[in-house]
Protein backbone atom coordinates (compact mmCIF):
# COMPACT_ATOMS: atom_id res chain seq x y z
CA UNK A 1 0.00 0.00 0.00
CA UNK A 2 1.52 3.31 -1.05
CA UNK A 3 1.74 6.33 1.20
CA UNK A 4 -0.94 8.26 -0.67
CA UNK A 5 -3.52 5.49 -0.19
CA UNK A 6 -2.62 5.13 3.48
CA UNK A 7 -3.14 8.86 3.89
CA UNK A 8 -6.56 8.72 2.24
CA UNK A 9 -7.62 5.81 4.44
CA UNK A 10 -6.41 7.67 7.52
CA UNK A 11 -8.46 10.72 6.56
CA UNK A 12 -11.50 8.55 5.82
CA UNK A 13 -11.18 6.88 9.22
CA UNK A 14 -11.02 10.23 10.98
CA UNK A 15 -14.08 11.53 9.12
CA UNK A 16 -16.00 8.34 9.89
CA UNK A 17 -15.03 8.52 13.55
CA UNK A 18 -16.03 12.17 13.73
CA UNK A 19 -19.37 11.36 12.13
CA UNK A 20 -20.05 8.61 14.66
CA UNK A 21 -19.09 10.91 17.52
CA UNK A 22 -21.42 13.63 16.28
CA UNK A 23 -24.21 11.06 15.94
CA UNK A 24 -23.70 9.74 19.46
CA UNK A 25 -23.55 13.22 20.94
CA UNK A 26 -26.64 14.24 19.00
CA UNK A 27 -28.60 11.24 20.28
CA UNK A 28 -27.39 11.85 23.83
CA UNK A 29 -28.56 15.46 23.67
CA UNK A 30 -31.89 14.43 22.15
CA UNK A 31 -32.48 11.79 24.82
CA UNK A 32 -31.36 14.10 27.63
CA UNK A 33 -33.92 16.76 26.74
CA UNK A 34 -37.34 15.08 27.06
CA UNK A 35 -40.61 16.98 26.88
CA UNK A 36 -42.12 18.29 30.12
CA UNK A 37 -43.10 18.25 32.84
CA UNK A 38 -45.10 21.49 32.86
CA UNK A 39 -45.95 23.41 36.02
CA UNK A 40 -49.22 21.54 36.51
CA UNK A 41 -47.38 18.22 36.44
CA UNK A 42 -44.79 19.43 38.92
CA UNK A 43 -47.54 20.48 41.32
CA UNK A 44 -49.20 17.07 41.00
CA UNK A 45 -46.06 15.40 42.35
CA UNK A 46 -46.88 16.60 45.87
CA UNK A 47 -48.90 14.48 48.29
CA UNK A 48 -52.32 15.77 49.23
CA UNK A 49 -56.00 15.80 48.27
CA UNK A 50 -56.38 12.12 49.13
CA UNK A 51 -53.30 10.90 47.25
CA UNK A 52 -49.89 10.09 48.71
CA UNK A 53 -46.91 10.27 46.34
CA UNK A 54 -44.01 7.95 47.15
CA UNK A 55 -40.79 7.32 45.24
CA UNK A 56 -39.84 3.74 44.41
CA UNK A 57 -36.76 2.21 42.83
CA UNK A 58 -37.52 3.39 39.30
CA UNK A 59 -41.00 4.76 39.64
CA UNK A 60 -43.43 6.99 41.49
CA UNK A 61 -46.34 5.47 43.38
CA UNK A 62 -49.59 7.42 43.58
CA UNK A 63 -51.36 5.75 46.50
CA UNK A 64 -54.90 6.46 47.70
CA UNK A 65 -54.83 7.63 51.32
CA UNK A 66 -58.02 5.76 52.20
CA UNK A 67 -59.82 2.61 51.07
CA UNK A 68 -57.20 1.39 48.57
CA UNK A 69 -58.45 -1.24 46.16
CA UNK A 70 -56.55 -4.50 45.54
CA UNK A 71 -56.16 -3.66 41.85
CA UNK A 72 -53.24 -1.53 40.66
CA UNK A 73 -52.19 0.21 37.46
CA UNK A 74 -48.65 0.29 36.04
CA UNK A 75 -48.00 3.03 33.49
CA UNK A 76 -45.22 3.38 30.90
CA UNK A 77 -44.62 6.96 29.62
CA UNK A 78 -44.47 8.07 26.00
CA UNK A 79 -41.21 8.22 24.10
CA UNK A 80 -38.93 11.10 24.99
CA UNK A 81 -41.45 12.45 27.49
CA UNK A 82 -40.37 13.07 31.07
CA UNK A 83 -42.30 10.47 33.07
CA UNK A 84 -43.40 13.08 35.62
CA UNK A 85 -45.52 14.69 32.90
CA UNK A 86 -48.22 12.09 33.56
CA UNK A 87 -48.64 12.94 37.25
CA UNK A 88 -51.90 14.94 36.87
CA UNK A 89 -53.82 12.30 34.92
CA UNK A 90 -52.55 9.37 37.00
CA UNK A 91 -53.45 11.13 40.26
CA UNK A 92 -57.06 10.95 39.11
CA UNK A 93 -56.86 7.17 38.97
CA UNK A 94 -55.23 6.95 42.41
CA UNK A 95 -57.84 9.31 43.87
CA UNK A 96 -60.49 6.79 42.81
CA UNK A 97 -58.82 4.19 45.04
CA UNK A 98 -56.39 2.43 42.71
CA UNK A 99 -52.63 2.33 43.46
CA UNK A 100 -50.93 3.70 40.35
CA UNK A 101 -47.26 3.26 39.48
CA UNK A 102 -45.62 5.70 37.04
CA UNK A 103 -42.45 4.07 35.72
CA UNK A 104 -39.28 6.02 34.92
CA UNK A 105 -37.48 4.81 31.78
CA UNK A 106 -33.80 5.11 30.83
CA UNK A 107 -33.36 7.94 28.31
CA UNK A 108 -37.14 8.49 28.62
CA UNK A 109 -37.66 5.63 26.15
CA UNK A 110 -39.71 2.62 27.26
CA UNK A 111 -38.08 0.50 24.57
CA UNK A 112 -34.88 0.55 26.66
CA UNK A 113 -36.50 -1.24 29.62
CA UNK A 114 -39.81 -2.87 28.65
CA UNK A 115 -39.58 -5.31 31.58
CA UNK A 116 -39.27 -2.67 34.27
CA UNK A 117 -42.70 -3.68 35.58
CA UNK A 118 -41.10 -6.87 36.93
CA UNK A 119 -39.80 -5.03 39.98
CA UNK A 120 -43.16 -3.43 40.77
CA UNK A 121 -45.10 -6.59 41.65
CA UNK A 122 -42.99 -7.73 44.63
CA UNK A 123 -42.77 -4.15 45.92
CA UNK A 124 -46.52 -4.04 46.58
CA UNK A 125 -47.69 -7.54 47.57
CA UNK A 126 -50.94 -6.13 48.93
CA UNK A 127 -52.05 -5.41 45.35
CA UNK A 128 -53.47 -8.70 44.17
CA UNK A 129 -54.20 -7.83 40.55
CA UNK A 130 -52.47 -5.53 38.09
CA UNK A 131 -53.22 -3.77 34.84
CA UNK A 132 -50.41 -2.37 32.70
CA UNK A 133 -50.59 0.36 30.08
CA UNK A 134 -48.93 3.36 28.57
CA UNK A 135 -49.02 6.32 26.24
CA UNK A 136 -47.70 6.13 22.68
CA UNK A 137 -44.37 4.22 22.73
CA UNK A 138 -45.08 3.34 26.35
CA UNK A 139 -48.30 1.62 25.33
CA UNK A 140 -46.54 -0.35 22.62
CA UNK A 141 -43.94 -1.53 25.14
CA UNK A 142 -46.66 -2.41 27.65
CA UNK A 143 -48.11 -4.64 24.93
CA UNK A 144 -44.71 -6.28 24.48
CA UNK A 145 -44.60 -6.91 28.21
CA UNK A 146 -47.99 -8.63 28.10
CA UNK A 147 -46.92 -10.67 25.09
CA UNK A 148 -43.93 -12.00 27.05
CA UNK A 149 -45.74 -12.23 30.42
CA UNK A 150 -49.38 -13.03 29.62
CA UNK A 151 -50.29 -14.25 33.11
CA UNK A 152 -48.78 -11.44 35.18
CA UNK A 153 -51.46 -8.84 34.49
CA UNK A 154 -55.24 -8.88 34.08
CA UNK A 155 -55.54 -5.96 31.71
CA UNK A 156 -53.77 -3.80 29.15
CA UNK A 157 -54.40 -0.10 28.45
CA UNK A 158 -53.40 1.86 25.36
CA UNK A 159 -53.47 5.65 25.28
CA UNK A 160 -52.83 6.75 21.69
CA UNK A 161 -50.98 3.49 21.12
CA UNK A 162 -51.19 0.05 19.59
CA UNK A 163 -49.11 -3.15 19.43
CA UNK A 164 -46.33 -3.53 16.89
CA UNK A 165 -47.30 -5.13 13.59
CA UNK A 166 -45.30 -8.22 14.55
CA UNK A 167 -47.03 -8.54 17.93
CA UNK A 168 -50.47 -10.14 18.17
CA UNK A 169 -52.49 -10.32 21.37
CA UNK A 170 -55.63 -11.47 19.59
CA UNK A 171 -55.79 -14.68 21.66
CA UNK A 172 -54.85 -13.13 25.00
CA UNK A 173 -57.46 -13.68 27.70
CA UNK A 174 -57.08 -10.38 29.55
CA UNK A 175 -59.06 -7.15 29.24
CA UNK A 176 -57.86 -4.57 26.73
CA UNK A 177 -58.79 -0.88 26.62
CA UNK A 178 -57.73 1.41 23.78
CA UNK A 179 -58.26 5.14 24.26
CA UNK A 180 -57.54 7.41 21.30
CA UNK A 181 -58.15 11.04 20.37
CA UNK A 182 -59.86 12.41 17.28
CA UNK A 183 -57.30 15.18 16.67
CA UNK A 184 -54.19 13.09 17.32
CA UNK A 185 -51.60 13.84 14.66
CA UNK A 186 -49.11 11.18 15.78
CA UNK A 187 -51.28 8.14 16.50
CA UNK A 188 -54.26 9.01 14.33
CA UNK A 189 -57.58 7.17 14.81
CA UNK A 190 -57.28 5.28 11.53
CA UNK A 191 -53.93 3.80 12.55
CA UNK A 192 -55.08 2.97 16.07
CA UNK A 193 -58.27 1.28 14.87
CA UNK A 194 -56.24 -0.52 12.22
CA UNK A 195 -54.58 -2.54 14.98
CA UNK A 196 -57.87 -4.26 15.89
CA UNK A 197 -56.89 -7.56 14.25
CA UNK A 198 -53.93 -7.82 16.65
CA UNK A 199 -56.12 -7.38 19.73
CA UNK A 200 -58.89 -9.47 21.33
CA UNK A 201 -62.37 -9.06 19.88
CA UNK A 202 -63.52 -7.93 23.32
CA UNK A 203 -61.23 -4.87 23.23
CA UNK A 204 -63.00 -1.71 24.38
CA UNK A 205 -62.44 1.33 22.18
CA UNK A 206 -62.91 4.83 23.60
CA UNK A 207 -62.59 7.91 21.41
CA UNK A 208 -61.91 11.27 23.04
CA UNK A 209 -63.55 13.69 20.64
CA UNK A 210 -61.50 16.86 20.33
CA UNK A 211 -58.44 15.47 22.09
CA UNK A 212 -54.92 15.20 20.67
CA UNK A 213 -51.72 13.26 21.37
CA UNK A 214 -49.92 15.52 23.83
CA UNK A 215 -52.86 16.19 26.12
CA UNK A 216 -52.79 12.65 27.48
CA UNK A 217 -49.88 14.08 29.47
CA UNK A 218 -48.86 17.51 30.73
CA UNK A 219 -45.76 18.43 28.77
CA UNK A 220 -46.79 21.08 26.26
CA UNK A 221 -47.02 21.03 22.49
CA UNK A 222 -45.58 18.09 20.54
CA UNK A 223 -44.27 18.44 17.00
CA UNK A 224 -46.54 16.85 14.39
CA UNK A 225 -49.55 16.69 16.68
CA UNK A 226 -53.02 17.93 15.79
CA UNK A 227 -54.74 20.89 17.45
CA UNK A 228 -56.94 19.91 20.38
CA UNK A 229 -60.52 21.17 20.48
CA UNK A 230 -60.97 20.46 24.19
CA UNK A 231 -58.90 21.31 27.26
CA UNK A 232 -56.19 19.03 28.62
CA UNK A 233 -58.19 18.70 31.83
CA UNK A 234 -61.25 17.46 29.93
CA UNK A 235 -59.18 14.99 27.92
CA UNK A 236 -57.37 13.62 30.96
CA UNK A 237 -60.62 13.27 32.87
CA UNK A 238 -62.01 11.05 30.11
CA UNK A 239 -58.81 9.03 29.77
CA UNK A 240 -58.59 8.45 33.52
CA UNK A 241 -62.26 7.52 33.84
CA UNK A 242 -61.95 4.89 31.13
CA UNK A 243 -59.12 3.28 33.10
CA UNK A 244 -61.03 3.56 36.39
CA UNK A 245 -63.99 1.77 34.83
CA UNK A 246 -61.71 -1.04 33.64
CA UNK A 247 -60.03 -1.40 37.03
CA UNK A 248 -63.42 -1.50 38.75
CA UNK A 249 -64.57 -4.30 36.45
CA UNK A 250 -61.41 -6.32 37.05
CA UNK A 251 -61.67 -5.75 40.78
CA UNK A 252 -65.16 -7.18 40.73
CA UNK A 253 -64.01 -10.38 39.06
CA UNK A 254 -63.22 -13.48 41.14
Amino acid sequence: MNGKLRGLLRIFGRVLGLGLLVGVLGFAFWAATPLGPDSQAEAALQSGAGVRVNEGANWLLFAPESNPQPVGFIFYPGGRVDYRSYAPVLRRIAAAGYPTVLVRMPLSLAVTAPNRADAVFPAYPEVGQWVIGGHSLGGAMAAEYVLQNPLRVRGLVFWAAYPAESSSLADWGGRVLSVYASEDGLADPQTVLGSAARLPQSTRWVEIVGGNHAQFGSYGVQSGDGTAQISAEAQQEQAAQAVIDLLAEIGGQP
